[in-house]
């Protein structure tokens, strides 16, 4: 296990951001379409995966992809996030019927409270693009091919579309300086990076080819 690494957003995630973050992507049409198409594509993905029995989900927020994962009755989800309001919100508000698949666990992504191949996949739905440092990413893949037994599922923002296109230009527009807590990082970098890590790419599926940012990953342990 690596030593832990501290976000500097993460703080904010107490009991009454962990509830509206809830609610988040129930509000209003796009979000709800947005939220659709985000299963669809990780449903997708867990089948491509082998649909794995053992899940680690993290970060999970406030559950948001738990009824997707309790699809497949036998499978046990941990549930995991640096938040611990996060945990808990997800399973005060999550069908009782989900949360009985779900074990819930406090831990860090960058050091996970968890043995060496302990689950079958590690699932982790936007989390990379918050993390800008090429160290920190390399630390977390780190631990994600330590606690995996096979594939992690993972989202981030790329390169090569029309959304990272307008961006960055809107990022040079207001000369952005200080902190951020979001990067569009190259398909190539995040790439290197994963066969660092020890991973194979079996897969990518992007929200909306050349037009969105988001891609899932599927990797394979070498």
């Amino acid at each position: 296990m690596t030593d832990s690494v501290k976000l500097e957003f993460s703080d904010k995630y107490d009991a009454a951001h962990a509830r509206k973050y809830f609610f988040k992507h129930r509000n209003g049409w796009a979000r709800k379409l947005s939220h659709l198409r985000d299963v669809q594509l990780a449903r997708k993905a867990l089948a491509l995966a082998g649909d794995p029995g053992v899940v680690l989900d993290l970060p999970c927020g406030a559950g948001r992809f738990w009824p997707l994962l309790a699809e497949q009755p036998g499978r046990v989800i941990i549930g995991a996030d640096n938040s611990e309001a996060m945990v808990q919100t997800a399973c005060e508000l999550q069908p009782a019927d989900v949360v009985k698949q779900v074990r819930p666990l406090h831990t860090s992504a960058f050091a996970i409270d968890m043995p060496d191949n302990s689950v079958d996949s590690v699932f982790s739905m936007r989390l990379l693009h918050h993390i800008g440092d090429p160290a920190h990413r390399l630390a977390m893949l780190n631990e994600f091919n330590r606690v995996a037994k096979d594939s992690v599922i993972l989202s981030m923002w790329v390169d090569g579309n029309f959304k990272s296109w307008k961006r960055r230009r809107a990022e040079r527009a207001r000369a952005q300086e200080g902190y951020q807590n979001r990067y569009v990082i190259p398909a190539t970098v995040a790439e290197a990076e994963f066969a660092q890590a020890g991973f194979n790419i079996q897969a990518r599926l992007d929200f909306a080819p050349l037009y969105a940012m988001w891609r899932v990953y599927i990797l394979r342990k070498e």
